[in-house]
């Protein structure tokens, strides 16, 4: 080993071989935290996000929109709007509505973890949340309807006032049920839809039920 002292590599000689820097395969600004963003560009990006879900609710049809980036803020929205707007039918004048308010928030949510979880035993391949989130999302054309049914009763308590809520609430309870069939459907086993698509359609006709007896006292 006494010569390998004297070997040295001549300039000449090529290198064989390449040398590659990494590149890395995202753009610099998925770095970007929200921790790092002021609170009003957060806040904005959470509403347009919560607004592209209900225009997907009110044009629906087959999409997985609702199922991406799922939310509970729009449900939670209209679940109490709906219940505020309900509390007034059975409060009277030596109640403040508490109970009704808690009674109809209840029976919303209640309904809608109890369809997720049979969808869940039907082998839905969504997941708890997600299915949630389009039950929740798909109560605002209900939620619609009840503002209109109050605003009609406003006009007076008539028969022909009933006709109009009745249409109204009818044609938004199968929009409701439509809607959230329709983002739900791909997600159950073909020979179990059926079995899944019933309990959506009580839950929405209990939903449609209490805002068309709604009275205001």
């Amino acid at each position: 080993f006494a010569g390998l002292a004297d070997v040295s590599i001549s300039g000449e000689v090529p290198v064989e071989g390449e040398i590659t820097v990494p590149v890395s395969s995202h753009a610099p600004d998925e770095d970007f935290s929200t921790l790092d963003e002021p609170v009003r560009d957060t806040i904005m990006r959470d509403l347009k996000a919560v607004g592209k879900k209900f225009i997907h609710v009110m044009y629906p049809k087959k999409s997985s929109a609702l199922l991406r980036d799922w939310d509970l803020w729009g449900p939670l929205v209209l679940c109490v709007s709906l219940a505020l707007m309900l509390q007034g039918g059975a409060a009277d004048s030596k109640d403040d509505g508490g109970p009704q308010f808690a009674e109809v928030f209840v029976i919303i949510w209640f309904g809608a973890v109890v369809i997720t979880l049979n969808s869940k035993l039907l082998g839905g391949t969504i997941s708890f949340f997600q299915s949630l989130c389009v039950l929740g999302y798909c109560v605002l054309p209900l939620t619609v309807a009840m503002l209109v049914c109050r605003l009609v009763l406003l006009a007076g308590a008539g028969t022909i006032s009933f006709i109009i809520r009745l249409i109204v609430v009818v044609a938004m309870f199968g929009w409701s049920t439509l809607a959230s069939t329709a983002f739900l459907a791909d997600s159950q086993p073909p020979n179990r839809k059926a079995l899944v698509v019933y309990p959506i359609f009580l839950f929405y006709f209990v939903i449609s039920w209490m805002i068309l007896t709604f009275t205001p006292q």
